[in-house]
């Protein structure tokens, strides 16, 4: 699991600025959004998000590194993998429930 050394970071640093560093990329909290739906599956993902395959596989990597995703192959030839969220991800959840009240009340346009 990677850490951040507060020190390290630049302007005021803090646990938030360490975490965003983390999981702070929009494409990043989607594909948690999507795990946490119970999407494992690399298609599924990518579907759910919108993202481009890269850009999802990249996510993927980092939040792997993060130590917030683990993957296990389910097929060998070729390698096919399913990604499911650590502990540290679930506990992702409610922040990510946070920003779906957040965005309701703020971000979002009353449909016309």
């Amino acid at each position: 699991m990677r850490h951040i050394v507060l020190d390290e970071l630049p302007g005021r640093p803090c646990p938030a600025a360490a975490a965003l560093e983390l999981v702070g990329e929009r494409w990043s909290l989607l594909v948690v959004r999507e795990l946490s739906f119970g999407k494992t599956r690399f298609g599924d993902i990518v579907r759910g998000t919108g993202a481009p395959r890269d850009r999802v596989s990249a996510r993927l990597r980092s939040l792997e590194e993060a130590g917030v995703v683990e993957r296990t192959a389910y097929q060998d030839s070729p390698v096919r993998w399913d990604y499911r969220l650590t502990d540290a991800g679930r506990d992702l959840v409610p922040v990510l429930d946070a920003l779906v009240t957040w965005g309701r009340r703020h971000a979002v346009a009353e449909a016309q």
